[in-house]
């Protein structure tokens, strides 16, 4: 999750001022965690999918719909093997490391199973770095270069931090390998990015606060500020082209072979249209190279250029 460190202050004159706050304390983040511990355990609850007694709370199986995907969802969570013969089992873990007594951890608090870190900030001109902390809370959930197989062709996952009790790699067979990925997959139609308080999409204040004035009331806010804008109020937002090379790393404006720009004329999603037009290719496609001029690099500056 990612935090203003801070709140919005609207001044008489219809302005929003952010006026930041100070970075939490160790107790502070203690009581924090208690607080939304305690929360969760009542919505799990009420729910019916968590029960409680005197001394411990523990997952009700019978309210939580049936299936395999939910043998499956029950499995990971509880670290047992979902399929094959060892099913119910715990997962076989690889402790080459001795078990670590005493905490280091400072500015985290940890209660009854939740924990909360906010140790990491940064600033608004800090653009790098904010882009690196968004890039790893969006982070897949399994990393490949951790990925291996053993001789015996099951799957290695070394973890990034150790257990406690010294774990460091984490085994499984290949099909209970797979399930453990279905079990990542979310549900349909579930949004995995959202926006709270002032950034939420349905705030009065979003177009206030955000850069492309985006939100309810933004055509005005933007005829409020345009005899005066700013850097940030200037700062349009990205092109679907540009997010594509950004995010993945393909780069559709700029041509292969020549090294040009290339300019977007129409983005087509109708998959009847793109048959027909990947049949005529495929069906012209020796008319087409035998048409087509050499390809050539840009011309070279001459000594007046």
């Amino acid at each position: 999750m990612l935090f203003l460190d801070g709140v919005y202050v609207e001044h008489p004159d219809g302005r929003l001022r952010f006026r930041r706050v100070k970075a939490p304390t160790s107790a502070e983040l203690h009581q924090l965690t208690q607080t939304l511990a305690r929360r969760i355990d009542r919505y799990l609850e009420r729910h019916g999918l968590l029960e409680r007694d005197a001394e411990n709370s523990y997952l009700a199986g019978d309210d939580i719909e049936s299936g395999a995907m939910a043998d499956v969802l029950g499995s990971s969570i509880t670290y047992r093997i979902a399929m094959g013969p060892q099913r119910g089992r715990k997962v076989f873990t690889l402790q080459t490391l001795p078990a670590c007594e005493k905490s280091s951890d400072n500015g985290v608090g940890k209660v009854a199973g939740f924990s909360l870190h906010a140790g990491v900030a940064a600033r608004a001109d800090e653009r790098p770095k904010l882009e690196r902390l968004c890039r790893y809370i969006t982070r897949p959930a399994v990393s490949e270069k951790r990925l291996s197989l053993t001789p015996n062709g099951n799957v290695r996952y070394q973890l990034k931090t150790l257990y406690r009790d010294g774990t460091t790699h984490v085994i499984f067979e290949p099909l209970d390998f797979i399930a453990r990925l279905a079990a990542l997959v979310p549900k349909p139609r579930v949004n995995l990015t959202r926006f709270h308080g002032v950034f939420a999409s349905n705030s009065q204040y979003r177009a206030r606060v955000t850069p492309a004035k985006r939100g309810r009331g933004g055509l005005a806010v933007v005829a409020a500020v345009a005899e005066d804008p700013t850097v940030a109020e200037r700062r349009a937002s990205m092109t679907w082209a540009q997010r594509l090379k950004r995010v993945f790393n393909i780069d559709i404006e700029t041509c292969p072979a020549c090294g040009g720009s290339v300019r977007i004329v129409a983005c087509i999603e109708d998959r009847d249209v793109i048959g027909k037009i990947l049949a005529h290719l495929a069906e012209h496609s020796a008319d087409l190279e035998a048409t087509r001029p050499p390809s050539r690099g840009p011309p070279q500056l001459g000594l007046f250029g």
